[in-house]
């Protein structure tokens, strides 16, 4: 039995996997609000009861060291050796919640993937992967001329560069309600749509009508309603905050293709890409990610996917799971797309 999560700044995604003749098979699956937990183990312990999984492995938002990690957007510290301890479990694993969706890639079916543009799929080479949700996350996966491979990037919380006056304006917002530095997770995750609203209203003057204001504040998720109002065009606020923030998810979507050379194609995971999928298909996504100047051919030769399952992470991390306990146990792990 394999123990696989998926631990976001919001949510905590746990599912058990069963491995029976060469196959991870899904047994079964619950989400958690993190904030609602002191940490990782007592969320760990409430949904295993009395499953005693052999192995497990977790993706998580941060660089890993040593097993080790402080989360970004919770006041959680991790260790992989203290959690194996405390949980009893012989193997347990942290790797970065990207990468834990790059090995999850390899075990998508065609229809858990929408293709936003098909560029050129002939292309063999690395490969991006950007996922904005709570935070913005971003991945490579490496092509070793065989297979590839995924490694973790920090790269959502480098510096926001504005394209525009609208987003030298919105820096200059944001520099001041944080008091500094203001990196792309700003702009493109969970936090940046809110930002990016708040901007709109109280910096571009546009009018937030009563009743919108009633909405928002009657929910936890402001983002929902401004996602739903925006994609209904019900609201010319919510739709303004939804074209500068899939705009926003294009132009670093192509700075990370570019930095990656992804010719093997570009990936969209995170919980926003799926919620948003009607208007990253009406052009601004792909207007953006291809105007990259001289090397714009370049970037409209790449593919693009935008990645449906949910279970992306959590897969991802079986697999890794499944694989490196494997191979230091001295089992010979499936034979599958997960090298270690």
């Amino acid at each position: 039995m394999i123990l696989a999560g998926d631990v976001g700044g919001t949510k905590v995604h746990l599912a058990l996997y069963d491995f029976t003749n060469g196959k991870l098979t899904y047994s079964r699956e619950e989400r958690f609000p993190a904030r609602d937990y002191s940490g990782l183990e007592a969320i760990v312990k409430e949904f295993l009861g009395a499953d005693q999984p052999w192995a497990a492995c977790f993706g998580v938002p941060g660089p890993v060291r040593h097993g080790r990690l402080r989360l970004t957007n919770l006041p959680w510290t991790l260790d992989s050796h203290e959690l194996a301890v405390a949980l009893h479990i012989q193997h347990v694993f942290l790797i970065n919640d990207l990468e834990a969706n790059g090995y999850g890639i390899a075990e998508l079916t065609p229809d858990q993937i929408h293709t936003l543009s098909d560029g050129d799929p002939g292309q063999l080479g690395n490969r991006a992967l950007i996922a904005a949700g709570t935070g913005l996350g971003e991945g490579i996966l490496i092509w070793n001329c065989h297979m590839h491979g995924p490694y973790p990037s920090e790269g959502g919380h480098a510096d926001f560069s504005p394209r525009n006056e609208d987003e030298i304006n919105l820096l200059r917002f944001l520099k001041q309600k944080y008091n500094g530095r203001i990196s792309w997770e700003r702009v493109v995750s969970g936090m940046g749509m809110t930002n990016i609203y708040e901007f709109l209203r109280d910096v571009r003057g546009m009018e937030e009508p009563s009743w919108l204001a009633q909405e928002l504040a009657a929910v936890q998720d402001p983002n929902s309603v401004i996602t739903e109002l925006g994609l209904a065009a019900k609201s010319e606020i919510c739709e303004k905050t939804l074209d500068m923030f899939v705009s926003a998810y294009g132009a670093e979507s192509g700075n990370l293709a570019l930095k990656v050379l992804s010719v093997g194609g570009l990936y969209i995971g995170g919980g926003i890409g799926p919620r948003i999928l009607e208007k990253l298909k009406d052009g601004t996504f792909m207007k953006a990610f291809t105007d990259k100047g001289r090397l714009s051919q370049l970037l409209i030769n790449m593919p693009v996917r935008v990645i449906l399952e949910s279970r992306a992470a959590v897969l991802g991390a079986a697999a890794y799971a499944e694989a490196r306990a494997a191979e230091m146990s001295g089992v010979s792990p499936r034979a599958a797309s997960v090298k270690i």
